[in-house]
């Protein structure tokens, strides 16, 4: 695992708080995460998600998740934990006007300590946001604290690809991204063994580079103007994030960054 100093909650609070937030949304739509909706549909489907089951989505960010699996498993509720104040109100007043907030609760709270009831939920749930988790032991053993016996963790992450990143990369990837730190395959895979789960799924899903080429198409042929608008028209500033952009695109297409997905069975 390949990770950083002085890279914390603070920090990814000032992302989802601040402009990089609103042009990661610019870019990714609702679902912030690498390949939207069919992703969701891959791993809801990899999961075995099923009509009536409750979930638990940490790191929720504005609750998209959560409404993809009422609207397209029937699953009965959600409750989706965020330690970022400005994320969990945007994600209430979605929640809202789609017409799920009976069914969609949030908590304010750190996802490694969340503070609700051991065993409370047949499934957790997380997509591509667990790279902002600094301790990643302590996050899967919540998740498997939160899950029932039986029951299954789901969820995609940014992870380090087949070939190793070398440590100037690592550490210009995670400090542009505000990453503490990025797992891989086989990290995961044994953190989901340590505490108690029986791994279903773990690979790449092959979605990352093409995804990143995507993005940089938009903002470059078709979102130009968005993009500088939340920017306050700071020329600079989106030159600036758009080279990070391309770096990331490189670790992509060089198979050093990848988006992995995970099911695991917590053991009875």
């Amino acid at each position: 695992m390949k990770q950083v100093t002085n890279i914390g909650l603070t920090e990814v609070q000032r992302v989802y708080s601040g402009v990089e937030g609103e042009l990661w949304g610019l870019i990714m739509g609702q679902q912030i995460h690498i390949g939207g909706f069919r992703s969701s549909l891959d791993l809801a489907q990899r999961a075995s998600i099923q009509p009536g089951w409750s979930g638990i989505d940490l790191c929720c960010c504005h609750g998209a998740g959560m409404r993809f699996l009422l609207r397209f498993f029937q699953v009965a509720s959600m409750h989706g934990v965020d330690a970022t104040a400005a994320v969990i109100q945007q994600g209430q007043q979605r929640c809202q006007a789609e017409g799920l907030s009976d069914q969609i609760e949030f908590t304010m709270a750190d996802a490694c300590q969340t503070g609700l009831p051991d065993g409370s939920f047949d499934f957790v749930w997380g997509e591509d946001a667990w790279c902002y988790v600094v301790d990643k032991r302590q996050l899967i053993a919540e998740a498997a604290r939160l899950v029932k016996p039986g029951g299954i963790i789901a969820f995609t992450d940014w992870i380090e690809g087949s070939q190793p990143l070398t440590e100037d990369e690592a550490v210009r990837l995670l400090r542009f991204m505000k990453f503490p730190s990025i797992q891989d395959l086989q990290g995961y895979t044994e953190l989901l063994s340590e505490h108690g789960c029986e791994v279903l799924v773990a690979e790449d899903t092959g979605r990352f580079a093409p995804h990143v080429d995507l993005y940089l198409n938009m903002l470059n042929m078709q979102l130009t103007y968005d993009a500088l608008q939340i920017l306050d028209f700071d020329n600079v500033g989106l030159k600036a994030m758009a080279d990070e952009m391309v770096g990331l695109q490189q670790l992509a297409h060089a198979g050093k960054i990848a988006q992995g997905i995970f099911v695991a069975r917590r053991k009875t």
